[in-house]
């Protein structure tokens, strides 16, 4: 006997379950899978981790294959920048007057950065052209040129903060204590003196924040045009 067409139609056609395993069970691959994945084998590894075979390998896929997203290796970067710096707000640089905007500014950057400590050096191997960043330092611009500086002087300022902030960030990925003058007090007295003041700070961050605040305040101080 012959098979009915509903039989023969109910034969072809896989079972729910059968569909459900011939799904793919990783994510698809995109651009923004690309530079997350990044990001967290830099999180883990540092700037090594940045490398196109290795992104991959962590992917399952052929190296091949991220180029169909991202251009180079840089552009891989500079994705992961975006993601680095988009909590950063710079929405105070365009409302609050220019100290207190840089006060607000700052500590956010520092925050930002501070998730991700070990992506630092990897970020200053490439130049900055994430459109996230970019449009931060246009607000920056705009309100260092309200404040009476000059546009000349407009990068050297940015890169002054910057390079305070990105500093900061790197201290805080260190011991939480970088001197030790154990069994030189005599030979240095006054410094060994200061160091044991931290015996009476928090334990987990004795030096780092109140250092960063203390730099903060003293750039700021200096933030006016001569």
């Amino acid at each position: 006997m012959c098979e009915s067409g509903l039989g023969a139609r109910a034969r072809r056609l896989p079972s729910t379950g059968e569909a459900a395993i011939a799904r793919p069970h990783t994510p698809l691959l995109s651009r923004d899978l690309i530079a997350r994945t990044a990001l967290a084998l830099v999180d883990r590894h540092g700037p090594d981790g940045a490398s196109i075979r290795r992104v991959a390998a962590r992917l399952g896929v052929n190296p091949a294959s991220l180029y169909n997203h991202v251009p180079n290796r840089a552009a891989m970067v500079e994705d992961v920048r975006a993601l680095v710096s988009a909590p950063i707000d710079s929405q105070p640089l365009r409302e609050l007057p220019w100290e207190d905007a840089l006060r607000a500014w700052g500590r956010s950057y520092r925050r930002a950065f501070a998730r991700h400590a070990r992506v630092v050096p990897l970020l200053m191997t490439e130049r900055a052209s994430a459109p996230v960043l970019l449009a931060q330092y246009e607000d920056f611009a705009a309100a260092a040129e309200a404040a009476g500086w000059t546009l000349r002087d407009v990068i050297p300022l940015l890169t002054a903060f910057e390079s305070f902030i990105l500093g900061s960030v790197l201290d805080m990925s260190g011991p939480a204590v970088v001197f030790d003058p154990t069994g030189q007090e005599e030979a240095f007295p006054r410094f060994s003196a200061a160091f044991d003041t931290l015996a009476d700070e928090d334990p987990e961050d004795p030096v780092a924040t109140r250092a960063f605040e203390l730099g903060l305040d003293m750039l700021i101080a200096s933030a006016r045009p001569r």
